[in-house]
């Protein structure tokens, strides 16, 4: 996987770099992306808050300004690239070789422009303070579970505008339904559920996304991701989920991919076949993206915080109290 990372270095140009301001003690963000703009502004904002101190981006050929957007930012260093999302391992190789030069002894988030982290007392307190806890117990990696937001009523008659809180018009999620097992080649709990699932993978489960991810990793050069953030490399990163005791502290990424331009995004997907392995596994599923559907039942949760994932056991403290 390095090697591979080293060969498609050159896949990635830079286009504004900032990283001589990284300084020791920095956590940074790693991110792919592509047309975001309609998510960026909050994005950035976001992780700033919760303590980010550079953003190292790759991006894949975007026509909203997200590129002029993120060139502007201060804390921003950017690449760009028109090659292949899909045979890049969906961006893992051009980040991977960002990671590589600029992760070692950093903690570093690796997530999509859709992803908010919340862990446990992220309303009081930082990424530095996690991740000081972190490092003082010997922990090197945190694990989240991806949490699928929606609203209540057709995807795209949910109200958003540019730099609201995503959560305001996807305050919806499943607070049960998820299942578990143990990955036959990581190591790894692997995790499935939620709307997508319910929705539109009834017919073969196995098909589902999953929602196992490891975003916040103490980084050394001889690390990787080997399937989006689902599988690292060595093993022993995996081991971020205990399920079903659950007494190892994680997170969740809330996912806001179902904002009200889904529909467009997905009947572009079906042109590019760039976000799956087997891209024909997945036409079915983009069709019924793009005829609106409602993922909301009587079943489904209003999101009320991070005390309310530990109560319904979707993330632990730990020994973090």
């Amino acid at each position: 996987m390095l090697l591979r990372i080293w060969r498609n270095r050159r896949q990635i140009v830079p286009h504004v770099d900032r990283t001589q301001s990284i300084t020791p003690t920095a956590i940074l963000a790693f991110t792919t992306l592509r047309n975001e703009m309609l998510r960026l502004p909050y994005f950035l904002d976001y992780y700033r808050k919760l303590g980010v101190a550079h953003f190292l981006i790759v991006d894949n050929g975007s026509t909203d300004g997200s590129v002029e957007f993120l060139a502007a930012q201060p804390d921003v260093s950017l690449w760009t690239t028109a090659h292949s999302y899909k045979l890049s391992r969906f961006g893992m190789d051009w980040l991977g070789w960002l990671q590589w030069q600029y992760g070692p002894d950093h903690w570093c988030l690796t997530v999509d422009a859709d992803e908010l982290l919340v862990y446990p007392h992220c309303d009081s307190r930082d990424l530095h303070a996690l991740t000081a806890h972190l490092d003082k117990n010997g922990q090197s990696a945190l694990g989240a579970l991806l949490l699928d937001m929606y609203p209540k009523g057709p995807l795209t008659n949910a109200s958003y505008a540019k730099g609201q809180d995503p959560i305001a018009a996807l305050g919806w999620f499943d607070g049960a339904g998820y299942r578990h097992r143990l990955h036959p080649v990581f190591g790894n709990q692997w995790i499935q559920g939620g709307p997508r699932d319910r929705m539109f993978f009834r017919a073969d489960p196995d098909r589902a996304p999953t929602l196992n991810k490891t975003p916040l990793v103490k980084w050394h050069w001889r690390q990787v991701y080997v399937t989006s953030t689902h599988h690292m490399l060595p093993r022993r990163l995996n081991h971020v989920f205990d399920w079903p005791a659950k007494t190892v502290m994680t997170g969740a990424l809330l996912h806001t991919k179902f904002l009200p331009d889904i529909a467009a995004r997905s009947a572009e997907e079906v042109e590019r076949k760039q976000h799956f392995e087997n891209s024909v596994l997945y036409v079915d599923y983009y069709q019924k993206l793009i005829e609106n559907p409602d993922l909301w039942t009587d079943g489904s949760m209003a999101y009320k915080g991070w005390q309310q994932l530990v109560e319904l056991g979707l993330i632990a403290p730990g020994a973090w109290r």
